[in-house]
């Protein structure tokens, strides 16, 4: 019996639907389903009430999870003590790819955790848009905004992007931003250094193409352009806001776009790769939260 299986059941008695567990792990929901289907076929119960409505424990179901509890919790307990252990006993150099905002702004203030839990590691950070050979090794681990294709990676969706629309307050001096058709402003936007992501083909489906008077892969441009005024910018919303800019209502807001971690199968199970991949889903947490 799978301890993440019965972790599966308790969410679902905690969340109330395959779909909401489905997405706080990012599984996909058939995956969450199958795999509750197996925990019955192994405890020869029927843990779950199947409606059109949704999915409800059953009273069987509510009993397993009710002693999966403290089972659960214990598991999970024995995982954080055992990275932690792994941590602190990682050393050499771990070679990480990423934007150069990604770098600058998120991974290199995080540096002293890293530190902290893993004192032996140190790290190269690369701050590069382009695509990175991780079989080459050319980088241990990169960080990107699209998801590659390819059967030797693991790729783990760590971060969502907010996303939106932001000029300078000097731009939009004496203008009504809720009156403003993007199709008569500058847009400026990422190129396709970072492979397909939603900002472009937002810009697409909307019709915009013609307005775009800045393409470049290089977020720092983007904000500075914004903030001099050249026009208006699809940006992040955190780094956007750090930089004095104004977001503008939109009639169809763009998705938020997601940051993959990315490593060569064959590495991920080393103790310094576990350890920064702790230590990088920390520091985007923390960014959530600012």
């Amino acid at each position: 019996m799978d301890s993440e299986d019965l972790k599966l059941l308790l969410m679902l008695d905690e969340r109330g639907s395959l779909s909401a567990v489905a997405k706080q792990l990012d599984l996909a929901v058939s995956t969450v389903a199958r795999r509750l289907e197996g925990l019955e076929a192994t405890l020869g119960l029927r843990l779950l009430d199947r409606r059109a409505n949704g999915v409800r424990l059953t009273s069987d179901g509510s009993r397993i999870a009710l002693l999966a509890a403290p089972l659960v919790d214990q598991a999970a307990r024995i995982g954080r003590a055992a990275s932690a252990l792994g941590a602190a006993n990682a050393a050499g150099n771990v070679t990480i790819s990423a934007t150069d905002l990604i770098v600058t702004d998120v991974l290199a203030p995080a540096l002293p955790q890293l530190w902290q839990a893993a004192p032996g590691l140190s790290v190269t950070l690369r701050a590069q848009g382009e695509v990175v050979s991780l079989a080459a090794r050319e980088a241990d681990i990169a960080l990107r905004m699209s998801r590659p294709e390819g059967a030797s990676l693991i790729a783990r969706r760590i971060y969502e992007i907010e996303l939106g629309c932001f000029a300078s307050t000097d731009y939009l001096a004496g203008r009504d931003a809720a009156a403003i058709s993007l199709r008569d402003e500058r847009l400026l936007i990422y190129d396709d250094s970072y492979g397909r992501i939603v900002e472009t083909d937002w810009v697409a489906k909307a019709g915009l193409d013609g307005a775009v008077a800045l393409r470049t892969g290089s977020t720092r441009a983007l904000l500075n352009a914004a903030a001099a005024g050249g026009g208006i910018a699809l940006l992040p919303v955190t780094f956007a806001r750090d930089a004095g800019l104004v977001r503008l209502p939109l009639p169809i807001q763009i998705p938020p776009r997601p940051v993959w971690l990315l490593t060569h199968r064959d590495v991920r199970r080393l103790p310094a790769i576990r350890a920064a991949h702790r230590w990088i889903a920390g520091a985007f947490a923390r960014l959530a939260h600012t």
